[in-house]
């Protein structure tokens, strides 16, 4: 068990990369909407932690996307006048801000809802106006490789810790932005924050499939079981393949200014 916690997750990481760096940032980041880490968090929680927990710690993990959009918000918008070091303990405040409120509320599969959809259909009015991001240098491979182990200590951390912090926070952490703060800084590391901007603005789109296993899931775990997991994957890369359409429009208007990388 521990070594598939230690394979899978750094596995999945490893191809979206790829995509990445074979069709650009709009293809990472909506990729990264699948549930990669999630999915194998929730499915380690239901083996040893059990079915019910698991539902419900999918139950938090879909209202805890409020907090992940929020964190690519916050970074986009905080990227295009600082450097990354201000953007990302800035960004993460956010996260943990809001992570802590949802954390107070009383566990709703309603209330998940209406979080999820409210940050997804807000997340297209609140990124920056960038100019259009052209393809540019590949990822270096230390750079894959800290994305995969990222991935890996999210996995066990969260498994870790899942029976002392209960199922509430379990669904939180399990969405918490590890990868995505890798990914953003080194894209504006290296690319700019007009690049990160794109990135993290196809990555909120992709979080339609997110949220589409999450949900399902938190219904049919109880009464399938372990099945459910292929029904809540199946879901979710068809709405993946309808969310494509949204990420074929334009990002954004062309800002009147050109935007500097910040270091």
């Amino acid at each position: 068990m521990l070594l598939l916690k230690l394979l899978v997750i750094p596995g999945f990481l490893l191809l979206i990369s790829l995509a990445g760096k074979r069709w650009g940032p709009s293809v990472a980041g909506w990729l990264s909407g699948l549930p990669v880490v999630v999915g194998p968090i929730l499915f380690f929680l239901a083996i040893e932690q059990g079915e019910v927990f698991a539902a419900q710690s999918a139950t938090a993990a879909l209202s805890a996307m409020f907090a992940m959009i929020a964190f690519c918000v916050t970074y986009a918008q905080v990227a295009q006048r600082k450097g990354w070091p201000w953007a990302l303990v800035i960004s993460l405040l956010v996260w943990a801000l809001v992570a802590a409120v949802l954390s107070l509320i009383p566990a709703s599969l309603v209330f998940s809802v209406i979080a999820a959809a409210t940050a997804l259909l807000a997340a297209p009015y609140l990124f920056p106006a960038v100019q259009p991001i052209v393809s540019g240098p590949a990822p270096k491979s230390d750079k894959l490789l800290l994305r995969m182990v990222a991935g890996a200590l999210l996995t066990l951390a969260v498994t870790l810790l899942a029976s002392t912090v209960g199922e509430r926070w379990s669904g939180l952490l399990a969405v918490f932005p590890v990868l995505g703060s890798v990914m953003a800084v080194f894209s504006q590391q290296t690319r700019g924050p007009a690049f990160t901007a794109a990135l993290l603005r196809a990555t909120a789109t992709g979080m339609y499939s997110f949220a589409a296993f999450c949900l399902v899931l938190a219904l049919t775990l109880p009464r399938m079981g372990l099945s459910a997991f292929a029904v809540s994957v199946a879901v979710s890369v068809l709405m993946l393949g309808v969310t494509k359409r949204l990420l074929a429009k334009p990002a954004s208007l062309p800002s009147t200014r050109s935007v500097k990388s910040n270091s």
